[in-house]
């Protein structure tokens, strides 16, 4: 090792590894973690409630929802829409009302201008006269109309005010949580989940780690198996059977009813850890930058 080596410690460059310690240490900059199996949530939770779905629909893109949830939420962000757009008609009146004014104070600025040159055509003699009090009048902070250009503290018409906060016109559907399209309850289909029948389990369906089959090749589902949902039955079936069994004839195996490529319907589930899953596991958490 040569002596360069041993102090290393003592030079004059701040290394991007000391700074990324440093910052760890004292809680500066951008934390990013890496999101475990145990904070993802499981295939048949609803993406509202993160518990064990007991009435499930699922959406045409495929997010599972309990079905009393989702109707709580439709309604709660129909109120919510409701308190908007009464705030943006009154903010849409308010404008009206000011165009108005602004369109009166106009027309008074305009009869006022006309008033003025129609008094400046006079004589002399009482020019002359009126020059006395006009000077007297200009000695006045709140003449000739400088009262509403003049800002005051402490009377409140004249106080001055905080720019306008503009109020968006607030969309009249209700959008999904988790794909951000229009959620309507028409097109909710009912999920029906195969249940695994284990006679020497003794454990509640909650409490199972394997709950539910694929309807067909009873093989178990989780967030590691992709699945599906078949409109025509409800019914939950693993990929591998709609690409091996279902796609070569386009018939549901459980009711016999003929299916179409938009029957099928991908569910969309969490992650298990491994970045090979269907979404994003890092999660990043900003805080104040330690500058070098």
């Amino acid at each position: 090792m040569t002596r360069h080596a041993r102090n290393c410690t003592a030079g004059a460059v701040y290394t991007y590894h000391e700074k990324k310690k440093d910052n760890k240490a004292g809680g500066y900059g951008t934390i990013q973690n890496r999101i475990g199996k145990d904070s993802v949530k499981d295939f048949d939770c609803c993406c509202l409630t993160l518990q064990p779905c007991r009435n499930p629909v699922v959406t045409p893109d495929g997010y599972l929802y309990d079905k009393e949830a989702v109707l709580e939420y439709i309604i709660h962000q129909k109120t919510v829409i409701a308190k908007r757009m009464k705030e943006y008609e009154k903010q849409q009146k308010k404008e009206t009302e000011e165009m108005a004014e602004l369109a009166r104070a106009e027309e008074e600025s305009r009869a006022k201008k006309f008033m003025e040159m129609e008094n400046s055509i006079m004589t002399k003699s009482s020019a002359s006269t009126s020059s006395d009090t006009a000077s007297t009048s200009s000695l006045s902070n709140i003449s000739n109309g400088r009262e509403k250009i003049l800002p005051s503290f402490w009377i409140a018409a004249l106080t001055p005010a905080a720019e306008k906060v503009t109020i968006k016109k607030p969309e009249k559907s209700v959008l999904c949580p988790m794909s951000g399209k229009p959620l309507k309850v028409k097109d909710f289909i009912p999920v029906i989940f195969t249940e695994v029948k284990d006679p020497s389990e003794k454990k509640a369906l909650i409490a199972r780690k394997v709950r539910y089959m694929c309807a067909v090749t009873h093989d178990v589902l989780g967030n590691s198996v992709p699945s599906a949902v078949l409109r025509t039955s409800g019914n939950v079936v693993t990929m591998e059977c709609v690409e091996k069994l279902i796609k070569k004839d386009m018939i549901d195996p459980t009711n016999g009813e003929k299916l179409t490529d938009a029957d099928i319907i991908p569910l969309q589930r969490g992650g298990t850890g491994y970045a090979s899953t269907n979404v994003k596991l890092d999660a990043k958490l900003k805080k104040p930058v330690m500058m070098a």
